[in-house]
């Protein structure tokens, strides 16, 4: 223990020797400094249990970051390791995306075809218990180490979700499996109207949004794009970039503001876009956050698309993973990313143009799909009458997306 002791002193107090003439604040913070090795020689000497001295820093250092926003955290190797799997596409859980709010762990969004997303959890629910353990004010990542666990293994989550004003409280059993995320998938609808689903940004989102565009014209004449970004977690900075990038060819697309200007940096658009003047409707909710909201507020901003739905998220922050020399990573939370505009995500989300509510469609005869409406409708008569079911059946019960579809179609009308 007293090398431990020795060597906090001298971590401690080394930044002070240097700056004996420094203002009072310097002098606080030193005795600050000597209080916590204090307080740190107290437990290792006099608490009940005995704990070791990775435990107690680990916990400490946990404190200072967790007392900062839901997004820092000290992230231990393993942690370092399943960050880069869920960015590649490919890892175990139950397949869903948290935040920490008011010390609630709610959920941002579920993922597509995850347990969590087959079992019916909600963007806004709130997990209150993991196999009748309270979570309550715990962080994010001892959230997400709770959830994990072997492969087939089941857990129990305790979940409150507010219906019509009340709260209503449930019990899912999950069972863990390994989570693939398809990034891009793509979709022809009638007349023309291409479908696009971005369920994360990950390193491949860019490029596959490209091939997915090249796609659709292949099946061909593409009248209008339905980017569907509802319930999107967020993912990668740069894919979110690449994807503005193929919509417009020049501008800024999203810009961060730290503390320090070196945190400071601008994106701008530099290559040709993969659509002309076919225009494009993006769907957001509540789950759509982070990466999704730069892309919807980017859009927005240049006029190059309209947004549909409800508010978004509001993740506006910026984390900087830094490397430990343990092998440990310090996530902090080091800017706040901003709109061509200059408008700030943060706590606030997006606005959609047009607010629309989730559910299903009240569809009147005259906007219904028909049979005739379906591309190859006479070349493929097998195949059609599967599509022409799937298609009708996806328009009437969600509501958003017929709404986004009515206002393509219009707009080919219109320009007729």
């Amino acid at each position: 223990m007293k090398i431990i002791r020795n060597t906090l002193s001298c971590l401690l107090v080394a930044p002070f020797a240097l700056h004996a003439a420094e203002p009072s604040s310097d002098v606080e913070s030193l005795n600050a400094l000597r209080a916590f090795i204090e307080v740190y020689e107290h437990i290792k000497g006099e608490y009940v249990e005995e704990i070791d001295d990775q435990t107690l820093l680990n916990d400490a250092i946990n404190g200072m970051l967790t007392k900062l926003d839901p997004h820092s955290g000290y992230l231990k190797p393993r942690d370092v390791s399943s960050l880069r799997d869920s960015t590649s596409g490919s890892f175990g859980g139950i397949g869903i995306e948290m935040d920490v709010v008011n010390g609630l762990i709610e959920v941002i969004a579920p993922i597509d075809d995850s347990p969590a997303s087959r079992a019916g959890i909600l963007a806004k629910d709130v997990i209150t218990h993991v196999d009748d353990q309270p979570i309550r004010d715990v962080s994010l990542q001892e959230a997400i180490d709770l959830l994990r666990g072997p492969l087939g293994s089941t857990v129990e989550l305790g979940i409150v979700r507010e219906v019509q004003g009340k709260a209503e409280e449930l019990t899912v059993a999950l069972e863990r499996a390994v989570i693939r995320v398809t990034s891009v998938r793509q979709e022809m609808l009638p007349h023309g109207v291409g479908y696009l689903r971005i369920s994360q940004f990950q390193n491949r989102t860019g490029p596959d949004l490209i091939k997915a565009i090249g796609n659709l014209k292949a099946q061909g004449q593409l009248n209008g794009l339905i980017l569907d970004l509802r319930n999107n977690p967020g993912g990668v900075l740069s894919a979110a970039i690449e994807v503005v990038d193929a919509f417009i060819d020049q501008g800024l697309i999203v810009s961060t503001k730290g503390r320090d200007e070196f945190l400071d940096a601008k994106y701008e658009a530099t290559t040709a876009t993969v659509l002309d003047r076919e225009p494009i409707v993006i769907l957001i909710n509540g789950g759509s956050a982070s990466a999704a909201e730069i892309v919807a507020g980017a859009l927005q901003d240049h006029e190059r698309a309209v947004l549909i739905g409800t508010p978004s998220f509001g993740k506006g922050s910026v984390q900087t993973i830094l490397t430990l020399e343990n092998n440990y990573a310090l996530k902090l939370t080091t800017a706040l990313y901003y709109t061509p505009n200059g408008r700030s995500i943060q706590a606030t989300g997006i606005q959609p143009t047009i607010q629309v509510s989730g559910g299903e469609a009240l569809i009147e005869s005259d906007t219904r799909v028909r049979e005739a409406d379906l591309p190859k409708h006479l070349e493929n008569a097998g195949a059609e009458d599967i599509t022409s079911e799937r298609v009708v059946d996806r328009l009437t019960k969600d509501n958003q997306l017929l709404h986004a579809y009515n206002l393509l179609r219009g707009a080919q009308l219109l320009a007729r």
